[in-house]
């Protein structure tokens, strides 16, 4: 595959000390009066500062259970995660805005923050994500994509190291997908936030993603990470479809032709 190239299997190595070290050796769900099912084996993987990666795999693959587990959220598996998830500074973006309709979009931003920084200046960040004229107003207001850039905001206010992206774009227009996706690049361009995107949609993560990882079908295991060095600029409709294609021969069932 000429426009990426392939990593080994598993773990980054080398290069800069890397801000979250995710190794899930195993994950099994256990409920009574049920067969056992085990999701994810032998998982592993790095998040660096400035980078952003995509986690790509079929439907029920064990992504969002990896998520929960690199969140803290669940702690009942084989493995690791280093530093702890309550140290590693990770915000979370949801498919789902998740606002409160009863509360202006500023008061959201800001009731997502520790009660000692609820008052700091958000002026540049509301401009930066293209919501000041609409800060006094609710929720209900705004359409799906505006209510995800007010998603956005309330993840990037709490200044995270690595912020994490639950198929933030799903569902939203051409237009509205992409302008969201610029913000992203542009957020980690100024900060240095690592992210972790979850998503099945391969075009827009060759798009902005610096590494692919693929997992496999459950249980969920590294099938390859996929290094994407073209800069963003020059990676024009004829590189993508191809990298895609390259994809597509080698991860069959992983990524559509």
């Amino acid at each position: 595959m000429s426009a990426a190239g392939v990593e080994a299997t598993g773990a980054t190595g080398g290069g800069p000390v890397p801000l979250l070290t995710v190794r899930v050796d195993r994950k099994v769900y256990r409920k009574a009066r049920t067969e056992a099912v085990e999701a994810v084996r032998g998982l592993a993987f790095e998040l660096h500062a400035g980078e952003i990666t995509c986690l790509i795999g079929p439907s029920g693959a064990g992504k969002t259970t990896t998520l929960r587990i690199l969140l803290g959220l669940d702690c009942d598996f084989e493995g690791s995660v280093t530093p702890e998830p309550s140290r590693a500074g990770m915000a979370m973006v949801f498919q789902d805005p998740r606002l409160l309709p009863w509360r202006t979009i500023e008061q959201n931003v800001r009731l997502g923050l520790p009660r000692e920084r609820r008052a700091r200046d958000l002026d540049d960040l509301f401009e930066s994500l293209g919501l000041t004229p609409w800060r006094a107003h609710y929720p209900g207001a705004l359409s799906l994509g505006m209510q995800r850039r007010v998603a956005l905001a309330r993840a990037l206010a709490l200044e995270p190291r690595i912020l994490v992206l639950d198929e933030p774009f799903v569902s939203l227009d051409d237009a509205a997908a992409s302008s969201l996706r610029a913000l992203v690049v542009a957020a980690v361009g100024r900060s240095g936030t690592s992210v972790l995107m979850v998503t099945h949609n391969v075009a827009e993560a060759i798009e902005i993603a610096d590494r692919l990882l693929l997992v496999s079908p459950r249980p969920a295991h590294l099938l390859a990470s996929l290094p994407l060095d073209r800069p963003r600029p020059e990676r024009d409709r004829a590189w993508a479809d191809e990298t895609r294609r390259g994809m597509a021969a080698r991860f069959p069932g992983i990524v559509a032709s």
